[in-house]
Formats: structure tokens, sequence, C-alpha cells
């Protein structure tokens, strides 16, 4: 094992200087896309469609004569947007609604976890699918729909981790000597239970990021104009052929987002495990 170890982490290195920059990359472009950008996403020109990459064009253009380049720039910030505040709604339910499973009474605690148990039996995408056609489409509902699909995770390892820092010698001894609860609870095990559930939730941004993309791939969420990643990949679906460009790029958008938030995101629950051994 210690032999291994000087071999695997110069490729973490590498992995996660590669995948840092591609994400700082996408963060610039979700905040400040003006930056970047090179020609405004919305304007069209019937006469530039289909036109192939160019210098004037990086990514060519659409069916409408749209910069592609461009509104992949400004779909960074919806698309990413979408996923980060889906992944922090689930983070936040996840915690608060496992620490409470884990000290409430056995009955409770039980009806809590068959319902999580029945939502983990059907695929995340399955979930969000479906709350999506209770609820309807558009950008709201499809973050709602995400975020209600990747919860029951985060309330599993949020309940286990509270459960297991309750028993500690430490939270014990806060307690023998009369502190509070819901103090104990606090300063003691919320700290531990989010440490953990955070590591969880670095390779989650990537599931919900894909979700929320393919959710708007099947037209459940923004609307055309809008620049979307998802939305620009359904659109160019039937262009493969004749301009493949216009879905290509959208989709190297996604997957290089999706996967540099998983390396590092495993890179990180790595480390921690090493830590924590």
């Amino acid at each position: 094992m210690t032999a291994l170890a000087p071999r695997t982490r110069p490729g973490r290195t590498v992995a996660l200087s590669i995948s840092g920059a591609v994400l700082a990359a996408i963060a610039l472009a979700a905040i400040a896309p003006d930056l970047l950008a090179t020609h405004d996403p919305l304007l069209t020109d019937v006469r530039s469609a289909l036109q192939p990459p160019s210098s004037a064009h990086w990514f060519g253009t659409d069916q409408s004569g749209r910069d592609v380049y461009s509104r992949v720039v400004f779909g960074a910030g919806r698309s990413v947007g979408i996923g980060l505040l889906a992944t922090g709604l689930a983070l936040f339910v996840g915690v608060i609604a496992g620490s409470l499973s884990a000290v409430s009474p056995r009955g409770v605690d039980a009806a809590a976890m068959r319902v999580v148990d029945v939502l983990s039996a059907f695929p995340e995408f399955l979930v969000a699918l479906l709350v999506v056609a209770v609820l309807g489409p558009g950008p709201t509902n499809i973050a709602v729909a995400v975020t209600i699909a990747a919860v029951p995770v985060y309330i599993r390892l949020a309940r286990a981790q509270t459960r297991s820092l309750a028993a500690t010698e430490h939270v014990e001894a806060a307690r023998i000597i009369g502190v509070p609860a819901l103090i104990v609870h606090v300063r003691h095990v919320l700290p531990g239970v989010l440490g953990a559930v955070s590591v969880l939730a670095t390779i989650g941004i990537g599931t919900s990021i894909l979700a929320a993309a393919g959710l708007s791939f099947l037209g459940l969420g923004p609307t055309e104009p809008t620049a979307e990643w998802g939305l620009m990949l359904s659109a160019g679906r039937n262009l493969l052929l004749q301009a493949p460009w216009v879905a290509v790029f959208p989709g190297l958008a996604i997957t290089a987002t999706v996967v540099s938030v998983s390396v590092i995101g495993r890179i990180v629950r790595a480390r921690s495990e090493e830590r924590g051994a």
C-alpha cells in the first residue's frame, strides 16, 4: 500500500489541476459571461444560419444564426446554477431530516426510512421526471424535482452520521455534565454530519447538473430562446448530420463540467477516507 502512494498522488494532482481549471472557466462563464462571449446569445441572423466553426463564430451558428459559442457561455450560469441550487437544497433538507430522524422515536424513524427506501428504489432521474410531470415544466420546478430526487441519499447519510457521532465519548460526556441536548447536537454532532454530507455533495453536484440538463433536453425546463445547455442539445439533435456543432459543443460543456466535478468530488472523498483511516 505504501509503495503505491507516491504513484497515485501525482495522478491525483494532475486530475485535480485539470478539473479545477475547467471548473474555473465554467465559473467565470456563469458569473461574468460578458467577459467571454463574443456575440449576443439571443441575436438571430438567418443569413448566417448553420455556419461551421470559424474565426467569426468559434463554435459555429445554429439554425437561427445565433452564435453557438456565446450561447454555451451564457448557458453556463443557468445550467450550473440549477444543479448547484438543487444540490444545496438537497443538502440542507437531507441534514435536517436525517438528523431529526436519528433522534426521533423508533416508530417515526422507521416510517421516515420507509419513505426514503421507496424514493431510493427508483433512479434519481425517473423520480425527478415524475415530480416535473406533477408540478409542470419550468426552471424552478426542475430544481425542486432534482432536489427531491437527490435528497434521500443525504437523509440516509445524515441519519447514520448523527447516530454514530451521538454515541462518541465527548458527546456522552457533554450530556453527563448537563449540557442541553440541542447545544450538544449543534456544537458536537452537526459539524461532523455536515462534513460527511458535504463530501458527498461534491459528487452530487455533477449528478444534479446532468439531471437538470436531461429534463431540459426533454423540453421540461427553460424554453426558447433561453441559452441553456440541455435545451441547446435538444435543439441540435436533428442536425447531427447537417450541422453537428450545434449539439456537440453544448454536450461537451455538460460532459466537461460533470466529469470535472465528479473527479474533484472523488478526490475529496478519497482524501477524507484516508484521513479517517
